[in-house]
């Protein structure tokens, strides 16, 4: 299912990704795709996006990969994924444009499934996602340990009768 609208939504307006300038690009069945130009506010001393740029994208890669294992819009209502731990690799200077790829494993999948389905309130597992220039380069590798939990049930399933 095409997630892509319900991610921007939700991922777009935080502050931290705002700042670096975050743009999601797709989030669908379980991958998600997102870009930043690298905002010179966040260049470190040679130029290239600092850390905190950098770790924003591997959040909102993360993340949009959450939002795409949802079936439905609904059922991502009430959801709460907040990072645990994460780990940076840094690969190469990060220039330009940048683009973070995520695609959650079928672990994590296992993991996420009976939350969004509303059998269960929690879940934890984790994300990683790789974020190349715009020549294809890796300039960094990342993970995300998630805990996530649900604060309010989806909404109700309407079948047809």
């Amino acid at each position: 299912m095409d997630m892509t609208p319900l991610a921007r939504s939700l991922l777009e307006p935080v502050p931290a990704h705002r700042t670096a300038g975050v743009e999601v690009l797709r989030a669908a069945d379980g991958a998600a795709e997102v870009a930043s130009d690298t905002p010179e506010a966040l260049t470190n001393v040679i130029g290239s996006l600092h850390s905190s740029g950098l770790v924003a994208l591997v959040d909102a890669a993360g993340l949009g990969a959450i939002i795409a294992a949802a079936a439905r819009p609904e059922d991502f209502q009430g959801v709460v994924p907040l990072g645990a731990a994460a780990s940076l690799e840094f690969l190469a200077p990060a220039r330009g444009r940048l683009v973070a790829t995520c695609r959650l494993t079928d672990e994590a999948r296992r993991a996420l499934r009976p939350l969004l389905d509303g059998q269960t309130d929690r879940a934890r597992f984790f994300t990683g996602a790789e974020v190349t220039d715009a020549e294809g380069t890796l300039v960094c590798r990342g993970t995300f340990d998630w805990s996530v939990r649900r604060t309010a049930p989806p909404a109700t399933r309407h079948h047809p009768e």
